[in-house]
Order: structure tokens, then C-alpha cells, then sequence
């Protein structure tokens, strides 16, 4: 029995629904956020090779060189970012080693662009371990505190916490850490910074003592360069 121009419709719209299901799955699953510091990791400054200095390298800001660095804290309030690229990636963070050292032990928080817009997250790092996320909110704008303290032998404990949501975080890690250096930076594993206008850095201590006794020397990185330490303080600023 031929069909009418009706029925022949509903037929066809029938026959068709199979490949579009396919096509667009009712149900499919969120994708998970891509992090590039999960394909990079964070790390030691002289990875990529830039010398005594590492100017123009991934750290930027003050780091200290010497042994028997046993603690590292200090705060900083996280910047809104612009994106200029899918490839943007930066975090400030603080830390023990990684400067003279194949080893660092830090925590902070990154400004991850792969999405195409900031998304902000807490982590630590056992370098060269990869970084370990923390599920708790993050937002520009966020205060943060944090340290990193040898706590005997190979162990560390990392703490950091969101002064502005209130949350904090506290892990005790192992690595053979060589305790040579103490740091308060930013850093771009992927060497492509997003723009930001200022990042400050306040209260870093080494070993409880104040930052600037321990005469850090200060690195530029990408288009940021730091502005003078004082009392443990000091910004991130466009160079």
C-alpha cells in the first residue's frame, strides 16, 4: 500500500532518529576540566634553561639560596586574569627547593585558560611528582595564606587556606628534599602568561624570620617583574 506524503514524512523522521542519538547522546557524560599544569607540572626554575638568573624564565618574583631552609609562608590575594590564549597558565605559590635543587615542594593557587576562561584552583606540588588538586572553590579576588614547613627528615607539611571563603587545606607529603632554597613566586610552566594588572605578595617568612634577611634575589618572568622587597613584601607588576 503506497504511503501518503504524511505518512512517508513520519517514516523518514523515524528512520533518522537512531543517527541522531548517536550524534548528540541524550546523557553524555561533562567533560573534565583540562589543566594544562597537569600536562606541564610546576617546578624547579631551571628546567627550561635560562641561566644563573632565569629571567624570562617560569619563576618570577624572590627566591632565597643557601641550606637549611626549613619553613616558607606568606599571602597573596589572586588576581583577575584575561585570557590572551587557550595556552595562559600561571600560579603564585610558595615554596622550599626547586632553585639549585631537582626537587621542589610548594603550594598555591593557578589561573588555568585552556577552557578559554579563567578557572581558578588551589594545588600542591611534590616536583617532580605531579600536581595534586583541591576541590574547594577558588575566585579572583581570593586572600590566601600558606606555608610549607619541613617538619623532620623527608617530610613536609603544606598548608594553604582562602582567607575569603574561609577553607583550608593541610597535607604532610615525603621527598628527599634538599632544603637549598625558599621562594614566594609566580610561575608559567607553560611559558604563556594571561594579563593581570597586580599581584601582591605580603607577610613571607623563611624559617619564621622576615623574607628580606635572607637577602632573596629577585627574577622576572614573562611580561611581569617585582617591585622591591619590603618587610616581606613586595607586588607582581607588568614590566
Amino acid at each position: 500500500m503506497a504511503l501518503s506524503r504524511t505518512g512517508r514524512l513520519v517514516l523518514a523522521a523515524l528512520l533518522a532518529l537512531p543517527a541522531a542519538a548517536a550524534a548528540t547522546p541524550a546523557t553524555a557524560a561533562p567533560a573534565a576540566p583540562a589543566t594544562h599544569a597537569a600536562a606541564h607540572g610546576y617546578g624547579a626554575a631551571h628546567r627550561f634553561g635560562h641561566g644563573a638568573r632565569y629571567d624570562g624564565g617560569v619563576w618570577g618574583g624572590y627566591v632565597a639560596q643557601g641550606s637549611g631552609f626549613q619553613s616558607v609562608s606568606g599571602s597573596w590575594t589572586m588576581p583577575a586574569v584575561q585570557c590572551n590564549t587557550a595556552n595562559d597558565l600561571f600560579a603564585p605559590w610558595v615554596g622550599i627547593d626547586g632553585y639549585g635543587s631537582q626537587t621542589v615542594e610548594q603550594t598555591g593557587v593557578q589561573a588555568d585558560c585552556s577552557s578559554g576562561s579563567p578557572v581558578y584552583s588551589a594545588w600542591y606540588e611534590m616536583y617532580p611528582a605531579p600536581p595534586q588538586y583541591f576541590s574547594d572553590p577558588v575566585d579572583a579576588g581570593d586572600s590566601f595564606t600558606a606555608s610549607v614547613v619541613n617538619s623532620g627528615g623527608s617530610s613536609y607539611a603544606l598548608q594553604i587556606t582562602d582567607n575569603t571563603k574561609g577553607w583550608t587545606e593541610t597535607t604532610t607529603q615525603q621527598l628527599d628534599g634538599q632544603n637549598v632554597s625558599a621562594e614566594a613566586v609566580i610561575e608559567s610552566p607553560s611559558q604563556s602568561y594571561p594579563s593581570f594588572s597586580r599581584l601582591d605578595f605580603s607577610g613571607v617568612t623563611v624559617n619564621g624570620q622576615v623574607f628580606d634577611g635572607y637577602s632573596p634575589q629577585a627574577i622576572d618572568s614573562g611580561p611581569y617583574t617585582e617591585t622591591p622587597l619590603s618587610n616581606g613584601s613586595f607586588a607582581i607588576v607588568p614590566a
